[in-house]
């Protein structure tokens, strides 16, 4: 949330836009416009600083569970894929981290609770640094002989000059009430975040009518998730689920969707650190019900450092693009933009 604390997400947040406001998602308005006009001011005021290669931002506009990583993670295989970068980066502020950066992110040395849950995802596909001070970040980034960055979430905070700006917009929830933080899940009005989009990312099928919202002269890449087949569990038995995530019943979905025998599932709080009597717990209920723990690879990170053995399963998703032709051909003609722009 907007204060970086572990939240549950509120129900309202997502409600449909026609239908009526709870009592306490009136009472919470007046702070949400409170919100925004700070949010205006801090915007202001905030200096952009160019970095010394290009910067690719995947950003959304909603508070937690839009599918941001996912999206950074499948662009860093595209991009490396094709040769549009020779070394790039990962770049993300850590949430959930005790560091400040800059730092080099390991993904062998390095937890979670150090670097952050999505630190490490990023990691072990490509190199990565944490740093909350993004122009900083940047300047460590130009020392590894960094020729891309890819900064995973950041579209608020302007102290880094994007060339690139992707949205990224979950199917299933769209933009929710349409409210500011912290009545409803935005976390800028969607004419400023629109402003600022160089194009959007639409995951899963459009459920709530958001991609009639959009800019028509602004592009539109769709992708659908997927668990490769050498990384899917089972569905022989039964499982009891768990997940913290911003939107934990996504999980919970994709597993009914793939006819999982789900026989208990337990959410938490969105980055929620797992404690060792929380996992007894889950494990104990397992043992009863005669079931195996299933969580997501983002979970997995979050766990108590231990063997957990065969006892908890993780599943790892992909996302996979309608068109990956088109979204490659987007990013090199605008990095050949960016280079003229810069040679002028």
């Amino acid at each position: 949330m907007c204060l970086g604390l572990k939240f549950k997400t509120p129900s309202f947040w997502y409600r449909r836009q026609n239908s009526e406001a709870s009592l306490q998602e009136m009472i919470l308005t007046p702070l949400s416009w409170a919100y925004g006009t700070g949010h205006r001011i801090n915007t202001a005021r905030q200096s952009s600083q160019k970095a010394d290669m290009p910067v690719i931002c995947i950003g959304n506009l909603v508070a937690g569970g839009s599918g941001k990583t996912p999206v950074a993670l499948s662009l860093m295989q595209l991009i490396s894929g094709d040769k549009l970068a020779e070394k790039p980066h990962f770049l993300t502020r850590g949430y959930g981290s005790n560091q400040k950066g800059p730092l080099l992110v390991d993904y062998f040395e390095n937890n979670a609770s150090e670097v952050g849950d999505e630190s490490l995802l990023l990691a072990k596909t490509a190199f990565t640094i944490l740093s909350a001070d993004r122009p900083a970040g940047a300047h460590l980034a130009k020392e590894k002989n960094a020729d891309l960055l890819i900064m995973d979430d950041g579209l608020q905070n302007s102290s880094l000059h994007k060339d690139i700006s992707f949205v990224v917009i979950d199917g299933a929830s769209g933009f929710g009430n349409g409210k500011l933080l912290p009545a409803g899940p935005l976390r800028e009005t969607l004419e400023s975040g629109f402003a600022k989009a160089d194009a959007f990312v639409l995951i899963g099928k459009d459920k709530t009518g958001a991609v009639h919202m959009l800019p028509e002269d602004k592009p539109l890449f769709n992708v659908h998730v997927e668990v490769a087949d050498d990384h899917k569990p089972p569905t022989t038995k039964p499982y009891i689920a768990f997940a913290g995530l911003g939107r934990p019943e996504k999980f919970y979905h994709l597993l009914q969707k793939l006819n999982y025998d789900i026989a208990g599932w337990r959410p938490f709080p969105d980055h929620y650190v797992y404690k060792r009597g929380d996992i007894y717990k889950l494990i104990e209920e397992a043992k009863e019900k005669n079931a195996t723990l299933i969580t997501t690879e983002k979970d997995f990170l979050r766990l108590p450092e231990e063997d957990w053995g065969t006892e908890i399963l993780q599943m790892p998703i992909q996302l996979v693009w309608e068109n990956e032709k088109s979204v490659v051909e987007f990013i090199r003609q605008r990095l050949k933009e960016t280079q003229s722009l810069q040679a002028a």
